[in-house]
């Protein structure tokens, strides 16, 4: 999508100046996710957004800040897609939501395509992990933690650390197909990716519940006293 021009000889409507911020950020996050940082320049993000350089550094601090930016945004828009899902009630019910719904989002091709950006780029933007973890794996974590909690308090799951929990969970679920989307295997179908949840799901639990308990045998000697 490409801004409106400006009137000629003019200042921009008041439309136009609106939407210069998001239509940059949509050409820089095409190009950073293409190319890489180091191949992208502020020149080729203000050629195909139709704006003056100058307009770039007018709201951010020059690339880096830009490509923070974008990250920031790519992230805020995934908490979005992800959704809510039930922080308490049915445990089973709510990992597969979980999973299912950060799943979907982790294997988009601009969510890959970010990742392979943050391993080559980790180095140079020491704080692009925090943004990572906070706005992402943090909040994930935080919520499959919740419906651990609830359920340790409902008795169906047995006491455990939940946070170091969440993280294992989380793991469980994304880790392969991640790693497998990073070596440029084809995409996982939804059924597919329905499925690995499931097994996921079933797999954590067999080693986080309660175990049931077994009825007390009659003592021996009780026999014998009768």
């Amino acid at each position: 999508m490409n801004a409106p021009r400006s009137r000629s000889g003019g200042r921009p409507t008041a439309a136009a100046a609106a939407l210069l911020e998001p239509t940059i950020l949509d050409h820089a996050t095409d190009a950073f996710l293409r190319d890489g940082y180091a191949a992208t320049s502020l020149e080729a993000i203000a050629r195909q957004a139709h704006v003056a350089k100058r307009t770039i550094y007018a709201r951010w601090d020059g690339k880096a800040a830009l490509f923070l930016a974008v990250v920031r945004r790519l992230i805020d828009n995934w908490l979005a897609a992800v959704g809510i899902w039930p922080e308490e009630g049915d445990l089973a019910l709510g990992l597969r939501t979980a999973a299912r719904s950060v799943l979907t989002v982790a294997l988009t091709p601009e969510a890959v395509a970010l990742y392979r950006l943050l391993i080559a780029e980790g180095r140079r933007f020491p704080e692009l992990y925090a943004i990572m973890r906070q706005a992402g794996a943090d909040e994930g974590t935080r919520r499959v933690a919740a419906l651990l909690t609830h359920a340790i308090q409902q008795g169906s799951v047995r006491a455990l650390p939940v946070g170091v929990a969440a993280e294992q969970f989380m793991q469980l679920v994304m880790g392969v197909p991640q790693r497998r989307a990073l070596a440029g295997a084809e995409a996982m179908t939804p059924a597919e990716i329905a499925a690995w949840c499931d097994e996921a799901v079933t797999l954590f639990l067999s080693g986080v519940q309660a175990p049931a308990e077994q009825p007390q045998q009659a003592d021996p000697g009780d026999q014998d006293r009768g």
